[in-house]
């Protein structure tokens, strides 16, 4: 390897070179970000204040929110200095700490949206058991183990990704840190990385998708065997909103880390970047929350006794 030296800092590419763009985009992402806050904590404030929606299910809900809001804020700020200061500059602990983060949120959301896959599967296949099932100390549990599953997968990547060296270019071509891009500018050998993300990807990520395709297995025979019409299209309802949830997370966990890490270039790779950090988390207050009837019902409620009608 040629003598070069190692860099202590990177440029991070950013949205867009345009001046002209600079001052619009910051607007647009505020505003995505401030909508994210107020949805994500509406959503966790009804849930803690209304005694209607202290069930299990809505008890991930409410943690899903908390995830979404912890997993915006680690993107958004930094978009949003970088657009307004324009310098882009970033130390690589600094860059590593927020791949850490990145990584243990996503990976959070992952394991929950499974969690819950189960939780429906219990409540619709089970449902005389279902109090006994999801007690109120299980759903704890289950979401600790969540957490430390995930923190330990983000520990073991950051751990790695400190060991590489950057002597090459110092542009990272995205708009925050994540481990591909990284990848992409270390003078490093990354095959440990490479191969640990498609082991921890196949055995954390895969046990979580098989879990959750197993529960709708049955979720789907039991619902198919419902007489009534109404009965079987609200539990489709809801089950449609966790699905559109998963498709969006694992597809977006898919492309991040096993296609671009295995060396496949996108053309649109911000764009897709931009759906997974910056519009998914205020998406899933929409799908989940918002469209559930319970949860509107509730709102409607809520909001009358606050603002009386005339």
């Amino acid at each position: 390897m040629r003598n070069q030296s190692i860099l202590s800092e990177l440029f991070l590419s950013g949205l867009s070179d345009l001046p002209a763009l600079q001052l619009p985009l910051f607007l647009i992402f505020l505003l995505i970000y401030l909508l994210t806050l107020i949805l994500n904590l509406l959503t966790i404030v009804l849930i803690v204040t209304d005694s209607r929606l202290h069930v299990p299910m809505y008890f991930f809900v409410g943690n899903l929110a908390i995830l979404d809001l912890c997993y915006s804020s680690v993107t958004i700020p930094r978009i949003l200095f970088d657009l307004r200061t324009k310098t882009r500059r970033i130390s690589i602990k600094a860059c590593i700490t927020q791949v850490f983060f990145f990584i243990f949120f996503a990976g959070c959301e992952d394991f929950l949206l499974a969690v819950m896959s189960y939780d429906r599967y219990t409540a619709i296949c089970q449902p005389l058991h279902y109090t006994q099932v999801m007690s109120w100390k299980v759903c704890v549990q289950l979401v600790s183990i969540v957490c430390c599953l995930s923190f330990t997968n983000s520990l073991v990547h950051t751990l790695y990704a400190l060991k590489l060296t950057f002597c090459g270019s110092d542009i990272i071509e995205s708009f925050f840190c994540d481990l591909p891009q990284l990848f992409h500018i270390s003078c490093s050998d990354i095959f440990i990385n490479i191969l640990l993300i498609f082991l921890t990807g196949g055995i954390l990520g895969g046990g979580a998708l098989i879990l959750t395709i197993l529960s709708y297995v049955y979720i789907f025979k039991t619902v198919l065997k419902i007489q009534a019409k109404g009965n079987r299209s609200k539990v489709f309802s809801t089950c449609n909103s966790h699905l559109t949830l998963l498709f969006m997370n694992y597809g977006s966990a898919m492309f991040n880390y096993f296609w671009q890490s295995a060396g496949h270039n996108f053309y649109g790779d911000k764009g897709v970047a931009i759906f997974y950090t910056v519009i998914l988390p205020l998406l899933n207050p929409l799908i989940y929350s918002l469209r559930n009837q319970d949860f509107r019902t509730t709102f409607q409620s809520d909001f009358r006794k606050i603002f009386p009608p005339k």
